[in-house]
């Protein structure tokens, strides 16, 4: 049995490992693709050839180490960034030792090529003051504005991805008693978030509006199609920018989608909700995740503070050395 080429080794890993066998969700898939669309326009103006006639065996760990630096000196990605497309080339390699065995030696070096290590900023989220002035941000008056409303307003209480907001469909929606978001989150993992009273009827109000049918988009674009990543983030930085008229505070932070997720933890957190709560609403895969929120929640570590007994200490009134002995000092 002759081993596959490198362009057909490359289509088997995306159509039978990533979507027949893992399974995995359009978003890994997109990252997946854009990583290796990267990459192969680096071997073709590194090595002179072609995608469609590169031999695997050009695609070394010398070369992915070249391609990952170049990332980082040429776009100026950080080390995170950096990190998942490694990921993505390693899942690749995991694959070709299966269906490669005579590449063995190749392939445990580019497995083997380390992460970089960086640091971890803390999180960023928004204060009750700021949510309120967000939210009073987009004119209600207009139907945009009031889909800007409510889809900010979900954002922020139930802490749904942005693909999970863009995708969010009329039939996971449940408005009666317990009323409740179901999605199809990371990892392929279905979960329930439930919903206040106010935004069910901001919610519902809303859906009158908007199109009928158990597969029309509830928060969908000016043409009827579903929101892409950008549009959010662009709606999004027009209301935050007439929110810091209103909230100082918000002139000094960087509101993404991602922001707003966070706002809606250290929101649970602060109400004395457990960790395990949120990271089941959130959908995380290991508690430990929900750790960030922790290190960011400057009340908690106040509150912790507040029960210490305080170390007594003295503060001393500075007094200049001797004119004479600081020259010798200075010397």
């Amino acid at each position: 049995m002759t081993a596959p080429n490198f362009a057909a080794l490359l289509q088997g890993f995306f159509t039978q490992r990533l979507m027949q066998q893992r399974q995995c969700s359009p978003h890994t898939i997109a990252s997946y693709r854009d990583c290796f669309r990267q990459l192969l326009r680096f071997a073709q103006q590194r090595l002179g050839v072609a995608p469609q006639r590169l031999k695997f065996e050009q695609i070394d760990a010398p070369l992915v180490a070249a391609f990952l630096e170049d990332l980082q000196q040429s776009r100026g990605i950080g080390a995170s960034s950096r990190n998942l497309r490694l990921t993505a080339i390693r899942s690749f390699f995991r694959y070709a030792s299966f269906e490669m065995p005579d590449c063995a030696a190749q392939i445990q070096r580019v497995l083997a090529m380390p992460s970089k290590r960086c640091s971890r900023a803390q999180i960023g989220f928004l204060m009750r003051e700021e949510i309120d002035a967000l939210l009073r941000a987009p004119d209600r008056r207009s139907l945009a504005g009031r889909r800007d409303h409510a889809l900010l307003l979900v954002a922020v209480q139930t802490g749904l991805r942005l693909s999970e907001i863009t995708g969010l469909c009329r039939r996971a929606v449940c408005l009666g008693t317990g009323a409740h978001i179901r999605v199809l989150g990371k990892g392929r993992k279905e979960r329930s978030t439930p919903l206040t009273k106010t935004t069910a009827e901001v919610l519902g109000a809303w859906l009158r509006e908007v199109a009928d049918g158990d597969d029309a988009i509830v928060f969908p674009s000016a043409r009827g199609n579903r929101l892409s990543p950008d549009g959010v983030q662009f709606l999004l930085a027009k209301h935050v920018d007439r929110a810091r008229q209103s909230c100082e505070s918000l002139r000094d932070k960087h509101v993404t989608p991602h922001v707003l997720r966070h706002t809606t933890a250290m929101e649970l957190l602060q109400a004395g909700a457990d960790r395990s709560v949120i990271a089941l609403w959130l959908g995380h895969e290991s508690i430990t995740t929900t750790q960030i929120y922790l290190d960011a929640n400057l009340d908690i570590k106040q509150a912790a503070l507040d029960k210490v007994n305080p170390v007594k200490g003295r503060v001393n009134r500075f007094r200049p050395d001797d004119q004479l002995m600081a020259f010798l000092k200075d010397l």
